[in-house]
């Protein structure tokens, strides 16, 4: 299955459930592996109430049903190298406007035109896998947001073949079974479990920033120290950026919180409306109405079907 142009050619897959998210679904397809659906319906069950996908239910369907997976922080050259093995990589990087994040199939790349090729859904009118191609320079910045998060799903003997600073496996593990205790709304055992990871590898950023965030919901000031380690490590990490922001924000600490809204802002415009809405309310605060007024039109630009559309348009008047 090697490739020799750097592009793999994935299967057209459309069936996806939060327990079987599309990219485990493609790659395991890629690799003649079927993963039950009705696993997966079964599984979902639990998570009524939740939006986006619980990655590690489908990582572990696809490991019982006979591949291996590695879950590393990475950077732009082994992502290549693992193309160049046969081996699809899934990464991590920023959601559009009110999702936090999402999993992308990487499926190559192109040196020459310096471009990244990920896998979109929907085929051409001929049913064959149309490439997403992203500037190389844009796709590792954004990337970066989220630590580099890199997924691999193979045959264990493909996996065994490739050398990987795997050194961060077992940690990165320990985030996403968090994220899954979370979403179970078991905190206590989620912050256990990410106590552990951190014990595992002391700068793994998600970590981190997964402890930061829950310490963030009881409305605790220990989430502080977290965040400020994560950016220490990574000063791209948003969602660190965010996380202060909100805790600065709910603790009417509005000068901290514009800092932190701020830089995020800074690092991606685009990622979040709902953080344009929360920079005005405490422009509106500090009396500064036109930039408040500013604000509210970005949030409106970035999530045109808002919920709240008339009342903002009606602040936005008022302002």
């Amino acid at each position: 299955m090697e490739s020799t142009d750097h592009q793999l050619l994935l299967p057209l897959v459309e069936e996806e459930n939060i327990c079987l998210p599309l990219p485990i679904n493609v790659v395991s397809k890629y690799w003649n592996v079927t993963l039950p659906m009705s696993e997966a319906i079964e599984s979902a069950k639990q998570y009524a109430n939740s939006n986006g996908s619980v990655l590690i239910e489908g990582i572990e369907s696809a490991e019982r049903h006979g591949l291996g997976c590695k879950i590393i922080h990475s950077s732009l050259s082994e992502l290549k190298k693992i193309i160049d093995a046969g081996i699809p990589p899934i990464v991590i990087l920023p959601g559009i406007p009110e999702i936090t994040q999402h999993a992308s199939v990487i499926s190559g790349y192109d040196d020459n035109e310096k471009t990244i090729l990920h896998y979109i859904q929907k085929g051409n009118n001929d049913g064959e896998q149309q490439e997403g191609v992203i500037p190389q320079e844009l796709f590792d910045k954004e990337w970066s947001e989220d630590g580099r998060l890199l997924i691999i799903l193979a045959p264990h003997n493909v996996l065994f073949s490739i050398k990987l600073n795997d050194s961060s496996e077992i940690s990165n593990r320990l985030c996403l079974i968090s994220e899954r205790l979370i979403l179970q709304k078991n905190t206590s055992e989620a912050l256990a479990s990410l106590k552990k990871a951190i014990e595992l590898d002391e700068v793994n950023q998600t970590a981190l920033y997964l402890s930061g965030s829950i310490l963030n919901e009881q409305n605790s000031n220990d989430c502080i120290p977290y965040y400020e380690k994560c950016i220490a490590l990574n000063g791209r990490f948003y969602l660190a950026y965010v996380g202060l922001g909100n805790y600065y924000l709910k603790s009417s600490q509005f000068d901290k919180s514009e800092i932190y809204y701020s830089k995020a802002i800074e690092i991606n415009p685009k990622r979040s409306a709902k953080i344009y809405k929360n920079r005005a309310y405490l422009k509106e605060k500090q009396k500064k109405n036109p930039e408040a007024k500013n604000d509210l039109k970005s949030y409106l630009k970035l999530f045109p079907k808002a919920k709240d559309r008339g009342i903002i348009e009606q602040a936005i008047r008022e302002l």
